[in-house]
């Protein structure tokens, strides 16, 4: 009811569409902030997942100097190899998060996924074992600490 005297006081219009709509939407954010609704939004989430891009970022350019690298040699010293790594994260979002961050450092590929179970395709022992170190997923599982796992 406090919301609907606000929005009356807000928009200053007596017509009956207007306190239609007031009504309506004083309802619905009334709903969705009093944990009823599935869709509260999760801000705390959100902004740990926005401060691991940088550091996300920063993997992905230290794999592309590494591989440009490779790539350069002469030689060309690549050694693929898929390699399985267990994870640990107990949320579905947090290992699509997981495996995506993979993906997108160059050098290795998320090949397959099934539960906690993933298959990482990497061009040399290097990336190999920074997809083996589980630093990534140390980031991810800090982003969904207080999360409710679901798997």
């Amino acid at each position: 009811m406090v919301l609907f005297a606000f929005w009356i006081l807000l928009s200053a219009s007596f017509e009956w569409i207007h306190l239609g709509l007031g009504l309506i939407f004083s309802f619905a954010v009334a709903w969705i902030n009093s944990g009823h609704s599935s869709f509260v939004p999760k801000f705390r989430l959100w902004s740990r997942i926005l401060l691991y891009l940088p550091w996300l970022f920063y993997k992905i350019v230290q794999s592309s100097l590494h591989l440009s690298k490779l790539i350069l040699h002469p030689a060309l010293p690549i050694a693929p190899q898929l390699i399985s790594v267990e994870s640990k994260l107990n949320h579905h979002a947090a290992v699509v998060l997981l495996g995506n961050s993979i993906t997108l450092t160059p050098g290795t590929i998320t090949a397959e996924v099934d539960g906690n179970k993933l298959i990482v395709h990497a061009l040399d022992k290097v990336l190999s074992e920074d997809v083996a170190s589980k630093q990534i997923e140390s980031k991810i599982a800090d982003i969904f600490k207080d999360e409710e796992p679901d798997l």
